[in-house]
C-alpha cells in the first residue's frame, strides 16, 4: 500500500521502519525543517524492548542504553515510597534508560527502504475519506491507502480523526536536562526524591548516544505549569530549592546553566472513544497521551507501531485492520490511563494530606504479595486491561537473559 505518516517522533519512526520492511511505500511528513530528538531521556520497559527486539534493534539499543534494575523513590526524610526491582517479576527483565537522541538515531538509521521524508511540511488537514493530506503551504499530497497520524500529545489533527472522550493539559510540568554521570553512585537505578507532592526530582541513567560516548543522566524537576516560565530566573534560589530536596543531585548539576540549560516539558491526558476514521488512524501520544508518572509514552508508541503493522498483515482490508488495531491497543492501555490519572496527584499536586497518606501507605502496600505483582505489571507495561497479562515472547526473554 501507499502509506503516509504524519510526524517523525518515536511512533512515526518505528512505523516507517516496520511498514517499509513489509513492502509498503511509506512517506513521512514532519513539520520541522531538521527533524531531531525532543526530550532528555526515558526508560524503556520490557514492552518497548520487545518491540525493538522485533525490529532487530535490541543489540544497538543495549550498546548505548543504561541497564536499570531498580526504581527507588524516597521522601526528603529518607522514608521509602517506592522500591521496585524488575527481577521480582522475571529474572531476565530489566529497564533500559536511553537518551532521546540515541533512540532517534537508531530508528532513523534503520529506515533504509526507499526513504521519503518530507521535512518542513506541517500537515494542517486530513481528508480521511480520500486519503489526502494538505499542508500549511496549501499543497495537497496523496491519495494514500492509509494515513497514520503520529504528531504527538499536542496533536492538531486529533479532532479530525478521533472521537475525543476528553483531552486536557496537566497543571504540572517539569524542567529537565542531561548531565554527565560522573561518579553518580546509583548507575543502574532510577532514583527519585519527594517533598510531599509539591516537589519531585528524579535522576535516570540514560547511557550514551552514537555521537557522544559520555554516559549521562537525565534530570527531572517537577513544577506547576504556571511556574515554568519564571522557574530558574533566580539561579541561586533555584539551587537552594533543589538543595532542600536533594543536595546530592545538586552536586551533579553544578555545571548546568540555570535557567538556560533547562528545557521544559508539559503533559496532556487524552482518551479517545474512536482512534480512526476513514483511511486515517492515530498512533502514539496523539491517540493516548498521559502523564509521565508511569513512564510509558515511548514504550506504548513502539508497541502501537508493531500492533498496526500486525493488524495490516492479518486483516483483509484497511477498515478491518484499523478496528483490530484499535481494539487491541485500547484493551492494553485501559489500566494505564486510569493509574496515570490517579497517581499523578500523589506526586504532583498541592495536596499535602494526600502526599502524607502516600508516604505512610504506598511502600507497605506495594510489599504485599498480590499488590507487588500488580505494581510490577503496571511498571513493566505488561498489564493488559485490568487483570490480563501482555505476553512477552519466550524467545525475547531468552534474548534478554543471554545479554
Amino acid at each position: 500500500m501507499r502509506i503516509a505518516i504524519v510526524g517523525y517522533g518515536t511512533a512515526g519512526q518505528a512505523l516507517a521502519v516496520a511498514l517499509s520492511r513489509d513492502g509498503h511505500r511509506v512517506e513521512v511528513f514532519e513539520r520541522v525543517p531538521e527533524p531531531g530528538p525532543v526530550g532528555a531521556g526515558f526508560l524503556l520497559q520490557p514492552t518497548g524492548l520487545s518491540a525493538l527486539w522485533e525490529l532487530d534493534l535490541l543489540d544497538a539499543a543495549l550498546r548505548h542504553g543504561a541497564v536499570v534494575t531498580r526504581l527507588f523513590g524516597e521522601t526528603v526524610a529518607a522514608r521509602p515510597v517506592m522500591d521496585m526491582r524488575y527481577r521480582e517479576l522475571h529474572p531476565a527483565l530489566f529497564g533500559l534508560g536511553m537518551q532521546r537522541g540515541a533512540i532517534f538515531r537508531l530508528l532513523d538509521a534503520a529506515w533504509t527502504q526507499e526513504r521519503q521524508l518530507h521535512c518542513g511540511r506541517e500537515i494542517t488537514h486530513v481528508d480521511h475519506e480520500r486519503g489526502v493530506l494538505r499542508d500549511a503551504h496549501g499543497d495537497a499530497h496523496g491519495p494514500y491507502d492509509l494515513i497514520a497520524v503520529a504528531d504527538g500529545a499536542a496533536s492538531k489533527l486529533r479532532a479530525e480523526i478521533g472521537q475525543i472522550a476528553f483531552d486536557r493539559p496537566y497543571p504540572w510540568g517539569a524542567q529537565w536536562c542531561l548531565v554527565p554521570a560522573g561518579d553518580w553512585p546509583w548507575r543502574d537505578e532510577l532514583r527519585q526524591r519527594y517533598r510531599r507532592a509539591r516537589r519531585m526530582a528524579g535522576m535516570l541513567p540514560v547511557g550514551t548516544r552514537p555521537d557522544d560516548p559520555v554516559p549521562r543522566l537525565s534530570f527531572f524537576w517537577s513544577l506547576p505549569v504556571a511556574a515554568l516560565a519564571e522557574a530558574g530566573r533566580d539561579a541561586a534560589r533555584w539551587r537552594e530549592e533543589l538543595t532542600e530536596v536533594w543536595p546530592e543531585a545538586l552536586d551533579t548539576l553544578c555545571d548546568i546553566a540555570v535557567p538556560d540549560g533547562l528545557a521544559q516539558a508539559r503533559y496532556r491526558d487524552t482518551v479517545l472513544r474512536r482512534w480512526h476514521r476513514g483511511r486515517a488512524v492515530l498512533v502514539g501520544d496523539s491517540a493516548h497521551a498521559m502523564s509521565p508518572q508511569l513512564g510509558q509514552g515511548a514504550n506504548m508508541a513502539l508497541v502501537d507501531a508493531l500492533a498496526l503493522r500486525d493488524a495490516l498483515r492479518s486483516a483483509g482490508n484497511v477498515p478491518a485492520a484499523l478496528d483490530v488495531y484499535q481494539r487491541g491497543r485500547r484493551e492494553h492501555l485501559r489500566a494505564y490511563h486510569f493509574w496515570s490519572r490517579w497517581l499523578t496527584p500523589l506526586f504532583q499536586s498541592d495536596h499535602d494530606r494526600i502526599a502524607l497518606l502516600r508516604d505512610a501507605m504506598f511502600h507497605p502496600l506495594s510489599r504485599i504479595p498480590g499488590g507487588r505483582g500488580q505494581s510490577l505489571r503496571i511498571l513493566t507495561g505488561t498489564r493488559r486491561g485490568w487483570f490480563g497479562t501482555w505476553p512477552l515472547q519466550k524467545a525475547f526473554l531468552e534474548a534478554l537473559a543471554a545479554r
